[in-house]
């Protein structure tokens, strides 16, 4: 199954859209040279349409803005002199907060096996239904379907505007398009302000952008953002899907013909003909095909592609062509889903005559799913079992050992304890493996370590063996750490030098 881009003469489909929209609505066709990289630039103007992909689509968008948009502003009371944001990456601290999850620079793993996750989700996502992600989720998607609700909503839907497109510069035109990327700017503005507010306190951040006391880095962030998502949500819409996105290539060796893709179905669409000429000729015997050429499903689509001429490496799979093709067929009396979800191997079925083909659950997707359930249990129990405090030894290199006057032996480490719990914790240390052995800790006590809230603090530790002891030349110690207030215990290991026998 090819995903790439199929060959068509430019006169064909000039020919094709000038014949049923006029000369305003031609645009110039795909390049005629299969494998061209790269398409000179068009300006797509999307039809609006109605239906159930659309309601989903608008639903998912509400949906994603108010979160992003909101989540910063959400309290979360984690206890005195911590941070009450419920999401804040703390750069300032070396932390993320999650709601009641904290995560440390330590913590790395996690966020590795969180991008992980995400790499599965996706991959078992475009095993079921293509590249469902791209056309309902993805940030680019999203805020193109804002700005072109923005544009439908100042200019008109796509008749008015490819009018005002051929339109002479003038007053009216200069105020809507003034207006329209007016907003445009406002929308960028607050998106790039909205992304800053994960790593500062919201409110606090809200008050010092305003009045101009908020550090640069803030600004630089806003601007960089503003402007991305100006020309890219604005101006570059479907070229970042297509030429800047590495999706549309991968996802071509991910799928197979058990996957959902949006399809025309042929057997039941061809030959193409009027409805008068359907009626024409289904009166004498002759075949129709449902599909009356109507091109509304290429005005539907925000990427400009004709999905009649089968899977392509723009599509997005959004379904914009399904409601608009089902709305045709709605008011022609005849049957929805001649375009709609559907499988190659449900398609090569159909026209050998067998009946419909569904494996939505077949090895691929098994594997994804295992996988996804494997590996987010895993991370789910070793978040739930992690240590909130850490223990790390490290034994002095120089001397290993030194005997003392009355025949003793001591050795020095360094000590490092962490406290991830808000408020200081005291901690006791131990030593065990070595019989008799004693143990100091300079400028304080074994048994009450003092480390402040989220910090890490060194001690020097010294550990004695007694001088009728006589140690091997090296024994294994286990320094033990527990936490008086909770019981909570880390153990780390490390070797005592003694001299030779």
């Amino acid at each position: 199954m090819s995903l790439a881009r199929p060959t068509r003469t430019v006169e064909k489909a000039t020919a094709r859209r000038a014949g049923k929209f006029g000369a305003a609505a031609t645009r110039t066709a795909i390049p005629a040279v299969t494998g061209s990289l790269y398409a000179a630039r068009t300006k797509i103007q999307p039809q609006a349409v109605r239906g159930t992909f659309r309601r989903i689509k608008w639903a998912l968008l509400a949906v994603t803005l108010v979160v992003y948009y909101a989540l910063p502003f959400i309290r979360w009371d984690r206890g005195p002199g911590e941070p009450s944001q419920a999401v804040l990456l703390d750069l300032d601290r070396g932390r993320f907060h999650f709601f009641s999850i904290a995560l440390w620079p330590q913590d790395v793993t996690y966020v590795m096996g969180l991008l992980i996750l995400a790499a599965l989700i996706l991959f078992l996502m475009n095993a079921v239904a293509g590249r469902v992600w791209c056309g309902y989720l993805c940030p680019q998607t999203v805020w193109t379907d804002l700005f072109l609700a923005v544009e439908r909503l100042i200019e008109g839907d796509r008749r008015e505007r490819l009018k005002l497109d051929a339109a002479p510069w003038s007053m009216e035109k200069i105020a809507l398009r003034t207006m329209k990327h007016s907003i445009w700017l406002l929308i960028a503005w607050w998106t790039g302000g909205a992304w800053v507010l994960y790593f500062a306190d919201a409110p606090t951040l809200v008050v010092q952008l305003a009045t101009f006391q908020a550090p640069a880095p803030a600004y630089v962030a806003i601007l960089t953002l503003t402007a991305t998502t100006y020309l890219l949500a604005g101006h570059m819409r479907e070229q970042v899907c297509t030429y800047m996105c590495p999706w549309p290539r991968i996802q071509a060796a991910l799928t197979d013909e058990h996957a959902y893709n949006i399809l025309y179905r042929d057997a039941r669409g061809e030959p193409r003909v009027s409805v008068k000429q359907a009626a024409a000729l289904r009166a004498v015997g002759k075949p129709a095909g449902d599909c009356v050429d109507c091109f509304a499903c290429v005005t539907a689509c925000p990427a400009g592609i004709d999905i009649r001429d089968g899977l392509q490496m723009d599509c997005i799979q959004c379904g914009l062509c399904v409601d608009a093709c089902d709305t045709v067929m709605g008011r022609l009396g005849r049957p929805a889903g001649l375009i709609g979800y559907d499988t190659e191997a449900n398609r090569r079925s159909r026209a050998a005559g067998r009946g419909p083909v569904s494996r939505i659950v077949r090895p691929r997707t098994i594997l994804y799913a295992t996988l996804v359930a494997g590996i987010g249990g895993f991370m789910l129990y070793q978040l739930g079992a992690r240590s909130f405090m850490g223990l790390s030894v490290l034994h002095d290199r120089n001397p290993l050992y030194v005997t003392l006057s009355d025949g003793s032996i001591r050795n020095g480490y360094t000590v490092r304890l962490s406290n991830k719990r808000p408020g200081e914790r005291h901690y006791a240390l131990a030593v065990e493996g070595l019989a008799g052995a004693r143990v100091e800790v300079v400028g304080g006590a074994p048994g009450d370590l003092p480390v402040p809230s989220d910090a890490t603090q060194e001690f020097r530790v010294l550990v004695f063996a007694a001088a009728d002891a006589r140690p091997d030349p090296s024994v294994q110690l286990t320094f033990h750490l527990t936490d008086a207030s909770t019981g909570e215990t880390a153990r780390a290991q490390d070797t005592f030098k003694a001299p030779a026998p």
